[in-house]
């Protein structure tokens, strides 16, 4: 059994939003990854069965590793199809805004999020949600969204008309925010959700193996090329990896080919936090990607000095300057939790 961590008032309202609504979007946010496009198409294969008319619209492209999912040849790219996408948000009944927690974080998409007279649910499981939902669902304990698609659907009595490919996509969601279950992932309730999912005919090695398997020849050159110019800090329990845009086209770069990069100096002896600077190939900036084990807050640091948030675990931000400038920073960064990377556990 699982315990009711939503509130019941919230599962009755949208349940009579979901009862009268004719015309449904679900949005996430930009760049979006597993547990975005997860969440997401979990949701959407569970509205489709109940005859609704649902449209799914993310701000730009996603990683191929996720096309395989069922139902993702149909999402919608704001990023090509604004004008489609506009009129869609314009009419629907009910906007299901899952894995982001700010307008900021669908980019473009916000202003027509906002304007939208349709009632409007949030989804999520990051810290500090805004107000721009009628109805917030938001647990930062959840260890995915995904996760909370299963709860609600389940809360709302709708668990035998989730399908084999929504189970697909909610698992590979959970599956993917946790790193393969292997941080954030210590409640065993997860693994009660997984067991449900599997009843519905998932092979979860199978989804395992099309996420974290099937990366092109050039992924894995560029994998090592990265690994051999990090930097490790000794003194410090950390580690630094870095890609240019240069670095990127000489690679062939695609969408999510440095997925994962950012866990792998964790496989360290001694090193607690890894960080991941890769400057973006859209926007004049240098994205950031922080993984921690045991009890490194790298969401603190990650709001501190990089504009971010997350998980304690798992955190991204961002930095607008240079890759040196970047660099420095992470630098004064580590200077200053020196005393928590040091800890003894």
């Amino acid at each position: 059994m699982l315990t009711k961590v939503i509130e019941q008032a919230k599962i009755d309202h949208f349940t009579k939003w979901f009862e009268r609504a004719d015309k449904i979007v679900i949005v996430s946010h930009v760049s979006p990854d597993g547990d975005a496009i997860g969440s997401s198409l979990g949701l959407y294969h569970f509205f489709d069965s109940q005859e609704k008319t649902v449209n799914v619209i993310v701000p730009n492209a996603f990683p191929d590793f996720l096309r395989w999912m069922p139902g993702s040849k149909d999402i919608l790219l704001y990023d090509r199809y604004k004008e489609f996408a506009d009129k869609l948000i314009a009419e629907a009944d009910v906007i299901c805004c899952l894995d982001f927690n700010a307008l900021k974080r669908i980019d473009d998409m916000a202003d027509a999020i906002a304007a939208s007279p349709a009632r409007k649910i949030m989804i999520d499981h990051h810290l500090y949600p805004e107000e721009f939902c009628k109805i917030t669902m938001s647990y930062p304990k959840i260890s995915s969204t995904s996760e909370l698609i299963f709860r609600l659907i389940c809360r709302m009595g709708y668990f035998s008309d989730i399908s084999k490919e929504g189970a697909e996509c909610i698992y590979t969601g959970m599956m993917t925010d946790t790193g393969g279950f292997t941080y954030n992932s210590n409640n065993r309730e997860i693994y009660f959700i997984i067991s449900e999912l599997l009843s519905k005919g998932i092979d979860k090695d199978d989804i395992y193996r099309k996420v974290y398997n099937t990366y092109s020849e050039s992924r894995l050159r560029l994998m090592g090329y990265v690994l051999s110019n990090m930097t490790v800090y000794s003194d410090y329990n950390a580690a630094l990896i870095t890609l240019t845009k240069a670095e990127q086209s000489k690679f062939n770069y695609i969408k999510g080919d440095s997925e994962g990069f950012v866990n792998i100096p964790l496989t360290i002896k001694n090193v607690c936090f890894s960080c991941f600077l890769r400057e973006d190939t859209e926007k004049p900036m240098i994205k950031i990607s922080l993984r921690s084990v045991g009890n490194f807050p790298c969401n603190q640091l990650a709001a501190e000095f990089f504009h971010g948030g997350g998980h304690l675990n798992a955190s991204g931000g961002e930095f607008f300057g240079t890759m040196e400038e970047a660099k420095a920073v992470f630098e004064k960064a580590l200077e200053k939790y020196k005393p928590l990377l040091t800890a003894k556990s």
